[in-house]
C-alpha cells in the first residue's frame, strides 16, 4: 500500500538516487550520471532528444564521465552487437534450420515480437517461429530511447509496465544477456496549478496498484536534480522505480530466452503471403519456403528507414529544453535521426484476436502513447506475457479493453487515421482530462439520421466512431467544450436533463448501440451456451454475460427474442467488434449451426424515457401500450408515426420508457414525429452525461467499470442474472461454482460522499484507517440526493451497509458510506411496490 506523504521535503528514508526528469513539453529524460562499478548508461543527454512528428533523436558528444555516446543510426546488429559485452550473433545454427509447421508464427523481431516468442516458449509451448524480414530490432525499436516507466495515466497498462520492469530486472540472470537496464527513478514536472490538478488526479489512481509514486515539492525537486531551472516549478509527480534500458540489448536477451525455451527466430525471412484455409490454420510464405501454422500473430513494423534531417523544425522544443536545463545550452549536437514510428488514431497498440478471421492475432501499433512514456520497449515483456497467457488459456488475463484492435472498424479510413496521429500527437503533452473529447477528423461517415438536427445544439462525444450528444446547450448558459478535473459548465445542463426524465419525457440517440442479429438451426443452443442466463422467451427481452472460462464477465448484452430462433443482441457501441468476436469465435469452434449478423449500421435507436413517455408514444401508433399489453422487458414489432419499429419496453435510465429499433435512415422523421407529439407534455433531449447519472442512482452496472475480465458475477452482484441450475453447460458455469464454493474476498457496495466541487469518475482510491482498502468503478454527482455517488469494490469485512471509508479525489480523502442500493427505486419496482401496497389496503 501507499505511505502518506507528509508536505515536507524530508520524508524520504535515505538519499534518493540520481533519477531521470520528465518535463512538462515535449523533451526526453536526461541520462543517469555514472556510478564506479555500475553498467554505464547508453547515451548523455537523451533529454534533448525533442519530439517531433516523425520521431527525432539527438545525439551528444562524448564526456568523460558519462560512458561513450553510441549514435543512433546504428549500423547493421552484427556491427553493433559485435563491440557489446555478451551480445549475441544472429548467426546461429539454430536459425539456419526451417519448418514446415508451427503452433504460432510471429511476424517482426521487434521487441514486442521477440518477447511473445519467448513467453510462448518459455510457457511451455512448442514450434514457435518468429520471422524478421531484415534483422531482429529492424523496426522502431532500434532508434527508440528505450525508457521504462511504471507510471501510465490509464488503469489496466500500469500493470504491463509493472510486469516489463520486474521482467528487466532479472532477465540478464536469466539469459546471461546484458540489458543495460539502470533505474535511477523519475520526476514529472508541473509549472501550472492545473498540471498539479493533474498529478493529483493520478494519485487517487495510484494507491490500490504496486508501484510507488508520490507527489513532491520544489525543494525535495531541487535536491534531486540540482539542473533545473526551478522558476517555474511548482511539484513533481515521483516514480523511484522508473529507468531506462538499452533496447538491443533488452531484445537480444529476450531472443536469447526464447531460444533457450526452443523458439526458432529466423532471419532474414520477409513473408511476402498470408493465406487462411478454411480449417482454421494458415500459410505463410517466405521466400524460404511455406510454413503451415496454427496461429499468426503479426507484430510487424517499417523496417531500419530514415527521413531526412530538419533540426530547424525542432528548434522551438530544444530551446525550451534549454531554458529548463541551463546546462543543456554549452551542449553540441553531433548526431539527428529521424525514424518512423507506428502509429495508431488514439496512440494506443492494437492487442489482441483480430475479428472476422481465425486464428489471427496482432500486437502493432507500438507508437508514443503520452509524454510518459515511448515506444514499445516498457510494453514488450508485459505484452508478451498478457498475449501468451491469452493465447495458452483461451481468455485475457485481465482487462485491456482499451487495446483491443478490433475498436476499429470500416468507419477508420486514412484520412481519418492521418488527421487524429496527427492530433494525437501534437497533444502528447497536454493535461489528460476526466471526459475528454478530441475532435481531428470527425465526424466520420458513422453517424446517426439525428446527427444534422442534434449537433448545433449539442456537444457531441465520441463512440467507437460515432457522434453521439453528451450534453444539450441551454440558453444563456456557456456552450463550450470546457474540460476540467473538478464541475464545469455542463453541471448545471445534465442536471436539468436529469429532471427532464424523471419528470417529464426525454428522448436520447442510442444509435452507436451494437447490435447483431443471430438466427438459424443452433442459434438458441449456441446462446445458451454463451451466456449464464436463461434465454428470454419469443415476445420478450433479458440482461445477460458472456463469461470466460474461469468465470469472469466478457460481455453484458440483452438478448430480445423475436421470433422463434431468431435474436437480436445489443451491446455497448465500445464493444461491437469485442463482443462479436467472442460470439463467432465459439460458434465456429463449437460447429453450430447459426447464421450471425452485425447490423450495428443498419439500425437507429432512439430511446424515450419518463412518466410522460407512454402517453407520447400512444398518440403515434395503435399498438396498445398500456401496462397490461406491453411488459416491461417486453418487445414487440408495429408502426410508430408509419415508420415501421422494433420496440423494447427497456431503459438505461431505470425509467418507464422504451428503445425504439429502426431504419438508419428513418431516425429523423421518427424524432421530429415523436419531438412534435410530446410538445404537450414538455418533452426534451438529454445525453450521455445525464444517462449516467440516471443509471447510477438505479445502481445498474456498467460492462467495463463494474464489471470486465477482472471480476466476476457474483461480486459485481449480478446473482439475478446468472442462472447456475439452468441445464445447459455454459462457458464460465464451473469456474463459478467454483468461485462461489470458495467464497469471495471483495464486493461491490454503493456509495456516498459528502464532496464540495469535485465528483468520482472511477479508479479513485478507496481508504479504510489510513490503508488503501479498494477502489470506485464509476461515479456521479445525484441531483435527486445532492450527493456524489460511486460503486467501489472493497473487503467483503467491509462491505456491510453503513460502513465508513475514504474516497480519495485531488489529494483529498471526502467520507463516504456504504448504502443500500438502489438511491431511487426503478419505475417497475416503483410499480410492483404500489400495486403491493394496494393489495394490502384490500
Amino acid at each position: 500500500m501507499r505511505a502518506q506523504i507528509p508536505p515536507c521535503p524530508g520524508w524520504f528514508r535515505q538519499p534518493p538516487a540520481p533519477c531521470l526528469l520528465w518535463l512538462p513539453g515535449p523533451q526526453r529524460p536526461l541520462g543517469q550520471p555514472h556510478r564506479p562499478g555500475s553498467p554505464a548508461p547508453p547515451a548523455r543527454l537523451a533529454m534533448l532528444r525533442a519530439a517531433a512528428r516523425p520521431l527525432w533523436g539527438l545525439a551528444l558528444p562524448r564526456d568523460p564521465v558519462l560512458s561513450p555516446v553510441r549514435p543512433l543510426s546504428w549500423g547493421p546488429a552484427q556491427t553493433r552487437g559485435s563491440a557489446r559485452a555478451g551480445a549475441e550473433s544472429p548467426s546461429l545454427p539454430a536459425e539456419m534450420t526451417w519448418k514446415d509447421n508451427a503452433e504460432t508464427v510471429i511476424i517482426g523481431g521487434g521487441c514486442v515480437g521477440v518477447s511473445l516468442a519467448y513467453h510462448l516458449a518459455k510457457a511451455g509451448m512448442r514450434d514457435v517461429v518468429l520471422l524478421e524480414k531484415s534483422e531482429l530490432t529492424a523496426g522502431s525499436t532500434w532508434h527508440a530511447a528505450g525508457l521504462t516507466t511504471y507510471f501510465h495515466p490509464g488503469i489496466n497498462l500500469k500493470k504491463i509496465h509493472y510486469y516489463s520492469i520486474k521482467l528487466y530486472e532479472k532477465l540478464e540472470e536469466e539469459t546471461g544477456q546484458m540489458v543495460g537496464f539502470h533505474q535511477p527513478g523519475s520526476i514529472r514536472i508541473a509549472t501550472t496549478p492545473i498540471r498539479v490538478d493533474e498529478f493529483k488526479y493520478q494519485m487517487t489512481r495510484t494507491g490500490w496498484h504496486a508501484t510507488e509514486q508520490y507527489i513532491i515539492g520544489p525543494e525535495k525537486i531541487q535536491e534531486m536534480f540540482p539542473l533545473l531551472n526551478m522558476d517555474k516549478i511548482l511539484a513533481g509527480l515521483y516514480n523511484p522505480g522508473d529507468g531506462h534500458i538499452d533496447p538491443y540489448s533488452l531484445t537480444m536477451a529476450l531472443a536469447a530466452g526464447a531460444r533457450k525455451y526452443g523458439a526458432l527466430l529466423k532471419y532474414p525471412a520477409p513473408v511476402t503471403s498470408l493465406k487462411p484455409r478454411s480449417d482454421g490454420t494458415w500459410d505463410v510464405e517466405t521466400p524460404q519456403g511455406c510454413l503451415r501454422a496454427n496461429r499468426v500473430v503479426n507484430a510487424a513494423g517499417f523496417g531500419k528507414e530514415l527521413f531526412e534531417s530538419d533540426l530547424d523544425r525542432i528548434m522551438d522544443h530544444v530551446q525550451s529544453a534549454m531554458k529548463m536545463v541551463p546546462v543543456l545550452q554549452k551542449a553540441n549536437i553531433i548526431n539527428v535521426v529521424n525514424g518512423p514510428i507506428t502509429y495508431t488514431p488514439d496512440i494506443l497498440p492494437m492487442v489482441g484476436p483480430h475479428q472476422g478471421v481465425q486464428n489471427y492475432w496482432v500486437a502493432i501499433g507500438f507508437g508514443r502513447l503520452s509524454v510518459f512514456e515511448r515506444y514499445g520497449i516498457i510494453h514488450a515483456g508485459g505484452v508478451g506475457k498478457y498475449l501468451s497467457d491469452w493465447i495458452l488459456q483461451g481468455e485475457p488475463p485481465f482487462d485491456l479493453i482499451e487495446l483491443d484492435p478490433n475498436r476499429y472498424g470500416k468507419w477508420t479510413t486514412a484520412q481519418y487515421t492521418e488527421a487524429k496521429a496527427r492530433e494525437s500527437y501534437g497533444f502528447n503533452n497536454i493535461v489528460g482530462y476526466p471526459k475528454e473529447e478530441r475532435f481531428a477528423g470527425r465526424p466520420t461517415q458513422r453517424v446517426s439520421g439525428l446527427y444534422e438536427t442534434l449537433a448545433p445544439k449539442c456537444s457531441m462525444g465520441f463512440h467507437a466512431g460515432w457522434e453521439q450528444p453528451n450534453w444539450f446547450y441551454r440558453p444563456g448558459w456557456d456552450t463550450q467544450y470546457r474540460p476540467s478535473f473538478r464541475r464545469t459548465n455542463w453541471f448545471e445542463p445534465v442536471g436539468s436533463e436529469y429532471k427532464q426524465v424523471m419528470q417529464r419525457v426525454g428522448v436520447i440517440d442510442l444509435t452507436p448501440f451494437g447490435k447483431f442479429s443471430i438466427k438459424g438451426p443452433d442459434s438458441a443452443r449456441l446462446l445458451d451456451h454463451l451466456f449464464a442466463n436463461v434465454l428470454p422467451k419469443v415476445g420478450f427481452t433479458n440482461i445477460s454475460h458472456m463469461l470466460t472460462p474461469k468465470g469472469h464477465v466478457y460481455a453484458e448484452l440483452t438478448i430480445s427474442h423475436q421470433s422463434p430462433g431468431e435474436f437480436l443482441l445489443i451491446t455497448g457501441s465500445g464493444s461491437e467488434l469485442h463482443d462479436l468476436r467472442w460470439i463467432e469465435e465459439v460458434a465456429v469452434k463449437g460447429g453450430y449451426a447459426a447464421e450471425i449478423r452485425n447490423v450495428t449500421d443498419e439500425l437507429g435507436v432512439l430511446g424515450v424515457a419518463g412518466p410522460c413517455a407512454r402517453k407520447v408514444l400512444q398518440k403515434l401508433t395503435s399498438e396498445d401500450l398500456s401496462e397490461g399489453a406491453f411488459a416491461f422487458l417486453q418487445t414487440k414489432s408495429f408502426k410508430v408515426s408509419g415508420i415501421p419499429v422494433t420496440a423494447i419496453r427497456i431503459s438505461y435510465t431505470g425509467e418507464l420508457g422504451w428503445e425504439l429499433y429502426h431504419r438508419r435512415e428513418d431516425s429523423a422523421l421518427l424524432y421530429e414525429a415523436i419531438m412534435t407529439a410530446g410538445q404537450q407534455e414538455g418533452i426534451g433531449d438529454f445525453g450521455t452525461y445525464a444517462l449516467n447519472a440516471l443509471r447510477l442512482e438505479k445502481a445498474f452496472r456498467a460492462w467495463g467499470l463494474e464489471m470486465n475480465c477482472d471480476t466476476n458475477p457474483l461480486e459485481a452482484g449480478l446473482d439475478y442474472f446468472v442462472k447456475l441450475n439452468k441445464p445447459a453447460d455454459f462457458i464460465g458455469k464451473q469456474a463459478l461454482q467454483q468461485i462461489k464454493a470458495e467464497g469471495l474476498t471483495r464486493r461491490l457496495v454503493f456509495l456516498t460522499l459528502a464532496t464540495d466541487d469535485v465528483d468520482p469518475e472511477g479508479n479513485e482510491s478507496v481508504w479504510y484507517r489510513g490503508k488503501v482498502i479498494g477502489n470506485t468503478t464509476s461515479g456521479s454527482y445525484s441531483y435527486s440526493l445532492q450527493k456524489s455517488l460511486a460503486f467501489a469494490y472493497v473487503p467483503v469485512e467491509l462491505s456491510e451497509v453503513g460502513q465508513q471509508v475514504e474516497v480519495e479525489l485531488l489529494g483529498k480523502n471526502y467520507p463516504a458510506t456504504i448504502i443500500q442500493e438502489p438511491l431511487v427505486l426503478t419505475e417497475p419496482a416503483r410499480n410492483r411496490l404500489e400495486k403491493k401496497g394496494r393489495k394490502d389496503k384490500t
